[in-house]
């Protein structure tokens, strides 16, 4: 038995998350590690992103990038998704993972069935994030005659 002097109506309770919608979503990355895989014969970089903006601000999503894999297409892949989230940050050359946390850049998501039946959602794809003064420059209408502007 545990002493808890816990009371429940003072925290909102946990809820059964449900995948978010396929789509791109801001967000930043806020964890990074270097794990092995389950055999030892490999690592990988696990990330954890966090959505900054929108209806699911909040939620997180977790991505392995397989950096080091007997299966040469696998490090492939992740080397190359890798430079699309760098690219995407704006940091070429990190030489710690820590150098991209807490940077906005867009996320691709897609929902995936796993083995066990269950709908995850799935990064495919990472894009730099419109900045709010381009943005607002794209909104904005132009004005006066298109010789002067």
């Amino acid at each position: 038995m545990a002493i808890l002097n816990f009371d429940a109506a003072q925290v909102e309770p946990a809820t059964d998350f449900e995948p978010m919608p396929a789509g791109k979503y801001t967000a930043v990355l806020i964890e990074s590690a270097d794990k092995r895989t389950k055999a030892g014969d490999g690592s990988f970089l696990e990330m954890v992103f966090e959505i900054i903006d929108g209806s699911f601000k909040g939620r997180k999503i977790w991505h392995r990038f397989n950096l080091a894999n007997k299966n040469p297409t696998a490090v492939e892949i992740a080397r190359s998704q890798l430079s699309a989230l760098c690219r995407a940050v704006g940091v070429l050359t990190p030489r710690d993972s820590a150098e991209l946390h807490n940077l906005p850049l867009v996320i691709r998501l897609t929902q995936k069935a796993g083995a066990d039946g269950m709908v995850r959602n799935e990064i495919r794809g990472f894009g730099k994030r419109e900045s709010t003064a381009a943005t607002a420059a794209s909104q904005a209408k132009p004005t006066g005659k298109p010789w002067g502007r």
